[in-house]
Formats: structure tokens, sequence, C-alpha cells
């Protein structure tokens, strides 16, 4: 009687299901769009970015459109429309590198990987995470590192550690990048460019900044791995882990896989689509649509070169296709946040009265406040592009108003925009990388919480530090 009673408070007090937090999050977006009055601010399109900008002091009420509940259940499916770019990306890349694993490529090679790495193996870590932090930094890779996050747990499983370990040295690389965003055009390149400052400039401090976050990432990152190595039972994802045994995930390194013909054609279909995909995103301003293009002819030509027949390519895209659902309807539900707030008018009430709060914060403490308010925004403006259009044309005037260089303006609001990507449930790119690798948000938050909260503290040191050396 007693163990039953016991076991009554733990199951009420069990994380509830992913799409449960996130349709209980899209009721409490619902709630705020009667709590909070609306309004909004004049735009106008600037002519050196082509995007559409906020006008300082242009704030003004709107009339109400709350969300009602008969309207919640449209949103959400509005949330999947609106998203489907995304969603049938990740389909077909579930499909895609479905084929491409089932002709045994992927574990020929990182066996050989694995074997490479077999007495360091740990150190595979900061170097993943240096080397997706350049795509991050560069081209503002985010979203788009979910197609290398197969790549990055089946190296992981073959060094001995988990899908956890593999999904965090590729995403958080790029997320380390991407915050830092030195040469990143469409972070900080267009806040820059908004605060009228030199496209690009100080960049020795974020140069600092993206050292400090590598090895603060990496650190944090070898510990979870090596207690994963030590006890696989005591990983966050061990059920996981099970159900992956007899994939070809874990590998005898005495019987590596032969590599054949086709092993080295899929290799050549592989490495030629993603210099394809680094130089059309690069260069040609590609996007879902032409990536999804990309990682579906990789997916066909690659079934092709095993020797496959077009049934035998389709019933392994498709096998790959639906064990991905479950992670691209979240991303859907994680829109409809966005789609009530939007059609309830709030955002841009949140906005003016979060850089009100600000400008009357004490002195001493404006900066952080500064800080505080663009990861505040990030919950409601996932977009990098977005939030510095809405932010940074209110952040410029409040910082020359209150004795902060517009460069440290900058700096709090690529901060803000970075550091949070990877625990919101409306991140495409967390949710993206979360659906292609199974892991489910609950065991994510679990792990990532404690690391968010060190990049936290050390982005409000770096932000202190530039207020007083009047960073520029």
């Amino acid at each position: 009687m007693d163990n039953a009673q016991a076991a009554g408070p733990r199951k009420w007090l069990k994380m509830p299901h992913t799409y449960v937090i996130l349709i209980i999050l899209v009721l409490v977006a619902a709630v705020l769009t009667y709590a909070v009055p609306a309004g909004k601010f004049d735009r106008v399109k600037d002519t050196a970015t082509g995007k559409s900008l906020l006008v300082t002091g242009s704030y003004h009420p709107v009339e109400a459109s709350p969300v009602s509940l008969v309207d919640i259940p449209k949103s959400i499916v509005h949330g999947l429309v609106d998203s489907a770019d995304v969603v049938f990306f990740i389909f077909i890349i579930g499909g895609a590198f479905q084929i491409i694993s089932s002709t045994g490529t992927i574990e020929a090679v990182t066996g050989r990987v694995a074997k490479a790495f077999a007495n360091k193996g740990i150190w595979v870590i900061p170097v993943f995470l240096s080397l997706f932090s350049v795509g991050g930094f560069t081209m503002g890779m985010s979203t788009e590192v979910m197609v290398f996050v197969p790549i990055g747990i089946a190296i992981a499983r073959a060094l001995g550690y988990d899908a956890l370990t593999g999904t965090a040295m590729i995403s958080l690389g790029a997320s380390c990048g991407f915050t830092a965003g030195i040469l990143n055009p469409f972070n900080v390149g267009l806040a820059q460019t908004i605060a009228q400052l030199p496209m690009f400039s100080g960049m020795w401090l974020r140069i600092i900044l993206l050292v400090c976050l590598i090895a603060i990432t990496s650190f944090y990152l070898m510990r979870y791995a090596a207690k994963v190595k030590a006890n696989p039972a005591g990983g966050l994802v061990y059920e996981l882990e099970q159900e992956s045994e007899g994939t070809g995930t874990k590998l005898d390194f005495s019987h590596l896989p032969v590599m054949k013909l086709k092993h080295y054609l899929t290799i050549a279909t592989v490495v030629i689509g993603f210099g394809l995909l680094i130089w059309g995103v690069s260069k040609k301003g590609w996007w879902m649509e032409e990536l999804a293009a990309l990682f579906l002819t990789m997916g066909i030509v690659s079934g092709f070169c095993a020797g496959y027949g077009p049934s035998r390519i389709a019933k392994e895209f498709v096998k790959g296709a639906s064990a991905i659902t479950y992670g691209a309807f979240i991303i859907g539900l994680a829109r409809g946040i966005m789609v009530v707030l939007d059609h309830g008018s709030v955002i841009d009430t949140i906005v003016y009265h979060l850089s009100v709060l600000v400008g009357e914060l004490p002195g001493s403490v404006q900066v952080l406040g500064m800080y505080l308010f663009q990861n505040v925004m990030n919950v409601f403006i996932t977009s990098g592009t977005g939030m510095a259009v809405t932010t940074m044309p209110i952040m410029v005037p409040l910082s020359d108003l209150l004795g902060v260089t517009r460069q440290t303006a900058v700096l709090a609001f690529q901060l803000g925009d970075g550091f949070t990507n990877m625990i919101l449930p409306t991140s495409s790119a967390l949710m993206g990388s979360l659906a292609v690798s199974g892991i489910a948000y609950q065991k994510w938050v679990r792990f990532f919480w404690p690391l968010m909260a060190a990049w936290l503290v050390a982005g409000a040191i770096f932000v202190i530090v530039a207020n007083v050396i009047q960073y520029s």
C-alpha cells in the first residue's frame, strides 16, 4: 500500500510528453493575447539592408485581437503550415540518410575514424566543436546543422559515447560560432549595419568570446562523454542507445567492414553533396527548398551507387522518413506559439515595455538590462535577422542615451540572440537536431541547462567588460 501511494505522486510529477508541453505553451501564448495590450510599431524599409525596420518612438496601441479557444487548434495547424519547409526538409533528411546508412558506408567510415581516435577519442569533441563553429560564425549555420547530426552520432557511438554526445558536438559547435558571430552577416553584420558601425568591426573581442565558449563547452561535454563511456547506463539517453543495438553503431575494431566500390561511390556522392551545400548556402543564398532537393538527390544517387533498384530506394526512404515523424511535428507545434502571439499583436508591446524597463534601471546595471532584454526577446523572436531588425532600432538610441557604446549594444544583441537558441522549443535549429537524433526535448533540457547557465554567466562578464573598456 505504501509503495502504491509513493508511486502515485511520482507518476503525477513525471515530465509530460513533449507534445503536451508545446500545447501548454500555445495555451499560455493565447492567454497573453488577453493579458497583454495589443500594439504595433511603424516600420519602414531600410535602403542599406533591404529589411523592414522599426521606427523608434512609433509604438501605438491597436485594436485587440485575442486568440480564442476555438482558434487555438487552427493556430497549431497554421504553425505546421508556416514551418512546412523545415518539417518536410527533416522528412527528406531522414529518408536520404536512411538510404545512405543502409549501404553500410557510414559504418565503414566511422569505424575507421573511431579506430584512429581509439586511444584519444575524447579529443574528437573539441575538434568537432571547433570545426562546426566555423560554419556558425561565417555563414550563420544554425538550422542547416541538423543534416550533419547523423554523422556525429555515428562517430560518437563508434567511440563508445551516446547519441546525445554526437548531437551536442555538432549542434553546440555551430551554436558557439553563431553566437560569437565573428563574420556572420545574418546577425552581427546586420546589427552593425543598423547601428551604423563598420561591418564586422570589433572582431578581436568576438574571437576571444568564441575561444571561451568552445573551451567551456568542450569541458562540459568531455566530462559527460567520459561518464557515458565508463557507465553507459548512466547516460541520459540510455534507452535510445539500447534501441540502437544491432544497427551497426557499435563496432568491433578487429572486424571493420571491408571498403567496397559502392562505399567509395557513396562517399564521393556525399562529399560532392556537402560541397554543393556549402557553396549554395554561402554564394547562392540556398535555403530549405534547394537543400531539400539536394539531399533528396544525394539519397537517390547513393542508392543507385549501392546497386539498389528504385523500389529498394523508395523502401529505405520511407523507413527513414517515418522514423523521424515524431520530431518533425514538434517543429510545427512550436511554430504555433509564435502564430498565436503574432495574431494577438502582442510581440511589439512586449518589445516596447521591456525597452522602457531597461531605460529605468540603475546606471550600473543598465548594460546587463540590455543583455537580459535581448535574451528575453529571443523567446519571442527566434530569427537572428528578425530580432536584429526588431530590437536594434530601439537599442541603438537607448545605448546612446545610457552612454553605452553601440558596439556593446551589438554584443548584447548577439549574445541574447545566440545562447538560448539551444533550449527554446521554438528554435528550429534545436528542434530539428533533436528530431533527426530522436532525443526527447526533456532529456536535452536536463543535459543542457547547466551549460546554458555557464554560457549566460560568461556572456554577462563579456558585456560588463565591453562596457568598462568602452568597446568600439
